[in-house]
């Protein structure tokens, strides 16, 4: 399914060079910050990614968005407010704006279904019909009609997610914060919940950010992503630059670690990376470059997949025989980019 088109032209979210160290009794606890001058923005419509690995600070700077943490230096924006000097009031309203679905499903265990997906709608002072239809909808939208009724220990960890989403879009808010939303899921209802995510993004033109340790996560449905090392964002870009061609050494171990490891011990040749894109990834590049060089090649990596509904391939080959240099030309030519790997420059 193709995307509406959003009109990404303001900034839903803004982080001026932000900091957080967190204190007890009053002194700061010793070692580093757990966020060190972080400046990035979130546009209208998109789908925004976080990724670092544990301790980076990801949670932190998520909670700081609906003000569950204060900054210790520098500015959140959301949605016009500096939420740090927003009073109790500001908060409340601002956290109707901003909702947000947890790793451990955070389900009022005493509750039904319904009753957990109401319960925001109840806390805002709704009126009880507009609480009944409206809990109707959403459990409908979430694919958990049949489910109302049910407690959540009755339910999978796919279908309590659900609940989560459908109860943090209770009151219709512009953003919506998942924080590690998959990462208790196994890998088919990830899919479907990654699927679930990207449609609401695709349908309601909801404001996303999703903080996870998963590259692959990012790559099925975010526009751009951030990287945290040590409290610090130490890459930003497109989800297709950053995954493509990462440019630190923390982006490029997530893809690594995304796509496996890449071993040429004891392969002779010409290493080199091709990087498709579009509808050039189903093109038989490689075999006409091959007959047309006289140029061998070993495959020693590689995927052919998707950054959304883009259409991206990436093979890492040892090219030997023939015309070596003419057969780079000649990719290059096609639109493919390449990266020689034995000198270490891209092209």
């Amino acid at each position: 399914m193709q995307r509406s088109p959003i009109h990404r032209t303001f900034d839903v979210i803004a982080f001026e060079a932000v900091s957080k160290t967190y204190s007890a009794k009053g002194a700061a606890i010793s070692g580093r910050p757990a966020l060190s001058e972080v400046s990035l923005s979130v546009k209208a419509g998109e789908v925004f990614g976080v990724i670092g690995a544990s301790g980076a600070g990801k949670s932190t700077l998520i909670r700081l968005i609906n003000g569950l943490e204060t900054p210790s230096g520098g500015k959140v924006i959301v949605d016009g407010d500096d939420v740090a000097a927003l009073g109790v009031e500001g908060l409340r309203a601002l956290r109707r704006r901003v909702g947000m679905i947890f790793q451990h499903f955070n389900l009022l265990s005493g509750k039904t279904v319904a009753q957990n997906v109401a319960f925001p709608l109840k806390l805002a002072g709704r009126p009880a019909a507009e609480v009944k239809a409206r809990t109707a909808e959403l459990l409908e939208r979430v694919g958990l009609s049949e489910h109302a009724n049910k407690f959540p220990a009755q339910l999978s960890g796919g279908q309590k997610q659900r609940v989560g989403i459908a109860r943090a879009l209770a009151t219709n808010p512009k953003v919506l914060l998942c924080d590690e939303a998959t990462s208790a899921l196994d890998p088919e209802t990830t899919e479907q919940i990654l699927e679930l995510i990207s449609g609401l993004n695709r349908e309601l033109g909801l404001t996303i950010v999703l903080i996870t340790h998963e590259m692959d996560v990012v790559r099925r449905v975010c526009d751009r992503v951030a990287v945290l090392e040590a409290g610090r964002v130490v890459e930003e870009g497109a989800v297709e630059d950053v995954f493509l061609h990462p440019a630190s050494d923390t982006a490029r171990r997530f893809v690594r670690e995304a796509d496996g490891e890449v071993s040429a011990a004891g392969i002779d040749g010409r290493l080199v990376r091709l990087t498709f894109r579009g509808e050039a990834t189903y093109k038989p590049v490689l075999g006409e470059v091959a007959r047309t060089t006289g140029v061998d090649y070993s495959i020693l990596g590689g995927r052919i997949h998707r950054l959304r509904e883009t259409p991206y391939g990436q093979l890492t080959l040892a090219l030997t025989g023939g015309d070596v240099t003419a057969a780079i030309a000649k990719f290059k030519d096609a639109g493919v980019r390449v990266e020689d790997l034995s000198a270490g420059e891209g092209a």
